[in-house]
């Protein structure tokens, strides 16, 4: 008998897989490691829980076969709906459009530290504490700090933090709406606003999403989802900065 490993705050998982035991022996391994997982049996199904938000997923597990939608055209549908790591899965080797198209492969079987191996090394690197400048300008907080209490400095950023994650969601709701304009409009939002509190790694995001070229048979939506991971993992590191350095 396997025992349940201690719970640990693990990225939620879209499992999309027609093979019936493949899918249900990975969803339990997963589960009881400790992911929150969703299965679908195939492509049609992953794309409209994504376009009702019946699931909110971190990663997706793709199989690279399967009937119907599936494949390249499958990611293109997966990466307008989420901003998810994408990693195709599959028993055997898969073509190179497969794996261009997404962020990284599994090779069946695989176990969940596989799949935790390959987000650790997807993963940017925390900046050092003394500095804090990939997050964050240390001259800016430098400044507020000099000019206003601690409190009134974290309620700044945490102001900040909560525009940001409202901005995504309207982010995610363009992306799926194909809307360049408004992925525009919403780019420039956040390079504004993040920039001015010193936010540099998301106001950089923000930047190049403003700056994404309007091309409507262009790879605009996938970069504009790449940008949505990136743009989470910085409200992420956001978050963890607001409560080392100005906790409660």
């Amino acid at each position: 008998m396997l025992d349940p490993a201690p719970r640990r705050k693990l990225p939620t998982v879209l499992l999309i897989d027609d093979d019936l035991v493949s899918r249900e022996v990975a969803a339990t391994l997963l589960t009881m490691t400790g992911y929150t997982v969703y299965t679908a049996d195939h492509g049609e199904a992953a794309v409209a829980m994504l376009a009702t938000g019946s699931c909110l997923p971190e990663v997706v597990l793709v199989d690279a076969q399967m009937p119907g939608l599936s494949g390249v055209p499958l990611i293109a549908e997966l990466r307008r709906r989420t901003g998810a790591v994408i990693v195709a899965i599959s028993g055997s080797a898969i073509g190179n459009e497969i794996a261009t198209a997404a962020d990284g492969f599994l090779l069946k079987p695989f176990d969940p530290s596989a799949v935790e191996r390959m987000l650790e090394e997807r993963a940017p690197q925390p900046a050092p504490h003394a500095s804090g400048d990939a997050i964050i300008s240390a001259q800016t907080l430098t400044q507020l700090r000099s000019l206003m209490s601690a409190a009134a400095v974290r309620q700044i950023y945490a102001a900040v933090v909560s525009d940001l994650g409202a901005r995504l969601e309207k982010l995610k709701a363009a992306i799926a709406a194909a809307d360049i304009a408004e992925i525009a409009r919403i780019g420039h939002a956040i390079k504004g606003g993040c920039g001015m509190a010193g936010a540099r790694e998301a106001a950089r995001l923000g930047a190049e999403l403003e700056a994404l070229p309007f091309h409507p048979q262009g790879n605009q939506l996938d970069n504009a989802a790449r940008l949505l991971a990136d743009l989470h993992n910085a409200l992420r590191n956001l978050e963890r900065m607001l409560d080392a350095e100005l906790p409660a």
